[in-house]
């Protein structure tokens, strides 16, 4: 067992800061900022790249979810996560670098972006699978909503940062030529053919080298027990173990259970809410951009509220107010389009060149800042439950068997979305699937008692 005392505050804070390491490529590429660029300028349509975007999506989550619950068992032989860590940091930053070469026009441009981003999810995905595999071992479990909520505040606050950087100093609209700070965009980078954009990609391997880097050199690791090629065989034994032990242990399948079907629905609403913003409303970037902001303050606010409820309340009361806010705001973006809100009322289109100035966009804008102060809580309370629920000698099988829940049909929510819109060219038929999604995680979880 982990000797908790010997944690320092600054290993502590090494932890949490690869939530901020991390999560620039959630934040840029997966949700604000390159994937409406996709879809706008890369796809055919937005409808198409909406349809492209969601099979990258499905792809990546199925690959996670294949390997996730081995690689973890592997890693729980070994000991040591960091060299886990660092080895995924390797792919993933090449495809962080790999989105720059993406200019509008380029006809191999669709298929690197595709692939760098699928690339680039399935490693981000297993190094922070590791990075989770370590909660037990650094503090008592009286605390781990507090760590845990701490660690996606701070995910969220890197999220933020990132987003004004490249907002204010390096996306350009190319009509204006000017970021959303009024700046012409830092080292040249070309508006008109999206270079600012496309440098969310480089910006995201820099900040995640950047912020990983105390983690590796403060935040203690356990002891390497094997050598891989022993870890590995003993990582499938390992594996058959902890799916017995799971199936023994209450409360954890139903939770596992639950947790593969909200998780496939968070992960399609933040794979299409910019590119429903972009098609549906006709926000740009900058739109786009600035909506980002205010989600991100409102996630980081509510991931640090809700780590001290989980503390205080438990963590399965805290995600189940979680979905019932998503689901409610789902339902309430899907009844907006530029001149019609709660699906009947008519209302006064956007002025041109105004930002946010009908009833649609301040509807939008309302709902998703709630929808950033739930997803904060859902996430973090979401892995501190399954600390409570799970041996702690079996961390890394146990997050495993959580990442493939998390993954093994992460591709449905986002297939769904991509058939329904396609089978009936409207966004909103599509992004509607995802409350079911919600709705149904919630009510397996109820059945769920936390230890």
């Amino acid at each position: 067992m982990p000797d908790h005392q010997q944690t320092t505050r600054r290993g502590l804070f090494g932890w949490v800061l690869f939530d901020c390491a991390a999560q620039p490529f959630f934040t840029l590429v997966t949700t604000f900022v390159f994937a409406p660029f996709f879809a706008a300028s890369l796809a055919a349509t937005p409808a198409e790249g909406q349809e492209l975007w969601g099979y990258a999506t499905a792809a990546a989550g199925l690959v996670t979810a294949l390997l996730a619950p081995l690689l973890g068992a592997i890693a729980d032989a070994t000991g040591a996560r960091k060299p886990w860590i660092a080895g995924f940091a390797v792919p993933y930053l090449l495809a962080c670098l790999a989105l720059w070469f993406t200019a509008p026009g380029d006809p191999w441009s669709v298929a690197i972006a595709l692939t760098a981003f699928a690339l680039g999810t399935v490693a981000i995905e297993f190094a922070s699978l590791f990075n989770n595999a370590m909660m037990g071992d650094l503090v008592p479990r009286s605390r781990l909503g507090r760590l845990s909520g701490a660690g996606w505040a701070m995910g969220y606050a890197g999220g933020l940062a990132s987003l004004v950087l490249t907002l204010g100093f390096l996306a350009a609209s190319p009509d204006t030529g000017r970021t959303l700070l009024g700046f012409e965009p830092l080292f040249g980078l070309d508006p008109a053919t999206r270079e600012g954009d496309r440098a969310a990609g480089p910006l995201s391997a820099l900040w995640f080298v950047v912020f990983v880097l105390p983690l590796f050199l403060f935040t203690p690791d356990v002891p390497r027990r094997l050598a891989y090629g022993a870890a590995i065989r003993q990582g499938r034994a390992r594996l058959v173990a902890a799916l017995a032990e799971a199936r023994r242990a209450p409360g954890v399948v139903r939770f596992l259970l639950a947790n593969m079907i909200f998780a496939d629905g968070l992960v399609a609403l933040f794979a299409f809410g910019g590119i429903y913003a972009a098609g549906v409303l006709g926000w740009t970037t900058i739109q786009i951009g600035t909506f980002g902001i205010l989600l991100t303050i409102t996630g980081t606010a509510g991931a640090l509220i809700g780590g001290w409820l989980d503390d205080r309340i438990g963590a399965r009361p805290v995600i189940l107010g979680a979905l019932g806010g998503l689901f409610l705001c789902g339902l309430g973006i899907v009844s907006v389009d530029r001149d019609t809100i709660l699906f009947v009322v008519e209302v006064t289109p956007a002025s041109p060149g105004t930002l946010f100035s009908s009833a649609p966009d301040l509807m939008f804008l309302v709902l998703g800042a709630i929808i950033g102060a739930m997803a904060g809580p859902l996430q973090a309370s979401a892995r501190s439950l399954l600390v409570h629920l799970s041996p702690p000698e079996r961390a890394g099988a146990f997050f495993g068997l959580f990442a493939l829940s998390g993954k093994v049909t992460s591709f449905l929510a986002p297939l769904s979305v991509a058939l329904v819109t396609a089978a009936t060219g409207s966004q909103a038929a599509g992004m509607a699937v995802i409350l079911v999604f919600f709705a149904l995680g919630a009510l397996v979880l109820s059945g769920v008692r936390q230890p």
